[in-house]
């Protein structure tokens, strides 16, 4: 289907934001404290000349891009300085960041994704000064927000969250009511006998379980965290190999059989929203693109009709097992104007700027700020409505140990994911493939 995406695509739709704001203020505040009227907010005296080069993911709707273009030159309208933003591909910013880390030359600011200032924390700024602000004055950074921020085990912030996109499950109400159930269940055994009777219903489900950045990783995550399983200990040390991790693995063998025809090993990212959108599978994971890829595109507007949003089952779990992929800003040492890279997030996350931009992207970023959950988003189509709490589930990359290059790395290397494929495809026992897989983390976690 043309119209179907994934995260790491563009979905061009919606109206310009130009007239969110018309035309942009005359207020002249150059080169002078950056607080305004506001005086609990930090000093930050800009620098004299300063310019600023900002490099972030491209946009999920048009509207993303009019208003952030658009929140930046009000930002040079009031203080002088020139600022260049820069959209790029989301397969090339986690290059991109690298390269600007270890050369130490390139974009003052990044938004990065997920914990990228964490593995790049001696070459970053902190932001504790402005994240402290921000927090007092919009209720509180959420849970998600306050890991990939802060320092592991310290107050000190190093990262700034925009924003973060869940993957809730997606499902034909149709379906799930023809087959007995108002709703999915909230529980293993419940859900493993909603999926049962989809696939006799000829109506099955799937989930990838293909090297998938997105999907095939948010997967994996969901199994072990809802059965209380993780790959790493709160110390960091490796706790693949566990009757926690036993007890997924031995699940995903009574639940994959119920998937799609032809399974569902080799399914990358894009490979569910294909097959939601053919009513080849009709319960899914996916953000909140996929809903609206459906809704706009005139030939699946009855599937999205028929389409609901629940959280993926808790199982074991203490709340909702996932990790949101979320956008995470930080200052590079090697800027001749941090103060003026401050002061620009600062601005950008104020409810002026913040919100008209968080309304635009249609709920695909939830907020960071507690006080953004009244955004007008989330009170209009009802469907979208539980990707709001998305940066409030207490989990992350790498849970339950703290953020690393090393769990960045068992991610890109998709070590939980081809654990359970192999147990999905038949290439090994759930006891051979969680050895294999504690044996991999091992060599990438070092202990």
């Amino acid at each position: 289907m043309a119209n179907i995406i994934t995260r790491r695509n563009i979905l061009a739709a919606g109206a310009s934001a130009a007239a969110v704001y018309g035309a942009l203020g005359n207020e002249a505040l150059a080169q002078i404290n950056t607080r305004g009227a506001d005086a609990t907010a930090p000093s930050l005296p800009l620098e004299n000349g300063a310019t600023l080069r900002v490099l972030r993911p491209v946009r999920f709707v048009q509207p993303d891009e009019d208003i952030f273009r658009a929140n930046a030159a009000r930002f040079t309208e009031r203080t002088g300085v020139q600022v260049r933003v820069d959209f790029v591909g989301w397969e090339d910013i986690t290059q991109q960041t690298a390269v600007t880390a270890n050369t130490g030359a390139g974009p003052d600011i990044i938004i990065g994704f997920n914990e990228a200032p964490h593995l790049y924390a001696d070459k970053v700024i902190e932001v504790t000064d402005v994240a402290e602000y921000l927090g007092r004055k919009y209720g509180g950074w959420q849970a998600v927000a306050q890991k990939y921020g802060k320092r592991h085990n310290s107050n000190n912030w190093i990262g700034l969250p925009f924003g973060g996109s869940g993957g809730p499950l997606v499902w034909r109400k149709s379906a799930v009511n023809e087959v007995g159930f108002q709703t999915p269940p909230n529980d293993h055994v419940g859900f493993l006998d909603l999926c049962k009777k989809l696939r006799r219903a000829n109506k099955p489900s799937g989930f990838a379980l293909g090297n998938a950045v997105g999907d095939g990783n948010g997967f994996a995550n969901w199994l072990m965290w809802s059965h209380g399983a993780s790959i790493t200990d709160e110390a960091g040390a490796v706790s693949v190999n566990s009757p926690e991790t036993l007890a997924a693995l031995e699940y995903l063998r009574e639940l994959y059989p119920t998937f799609v025809d032809g399974g569902t090993v080799a399914w990358g990212d894009i490979s569910n929203n294909q097959a939601y959108a053919a009513s080849t599978c009709w319960l899914t994971s996916n953000g909140v693109s996929l809903y609206f890829a459906l809704r706009n595109d005139p030939a699946t507007r009855p599937v999205a009709d028929d389409t609901e949003h629940s959280e993926m089952p808790h199982g074991k779990a203490p709340g909702w097992p996932s990790a949101p992929l979320t956008i995470n800003a930080m200052v590079f040492r090697h800027s001749r104007f941090q103060n003026a890279a401050k002061a620009f997030l600062m601005f950008m996350l104020e409810a002026e700027q913040f919100e008209p931009w968080l309304n635009a992207n249609l709920g695909y970023w939830a907020h960071p700020l507690a006080a953004y959950r009244a955004a007008a988003v989330w009170s209009g189509d009802p469907k979208v409505a539980i990707f709001r709490d998305s940066m409030a589930a207490p989990f992350w990359n790498g849970y339950k140990g703290p953020l690393s290059a090393a769990s960045g790395q068992a991610n890109s290397e998709y070590v939980l994911v081809q654990m359970f494929a192999s147990v999905a495809s038949g290439q090994a026992t759930p006891q051979q493939a969680m050895q294999e897989a504690d044996r991999r983390a091992r060599r990438i976690f070092r202990r």
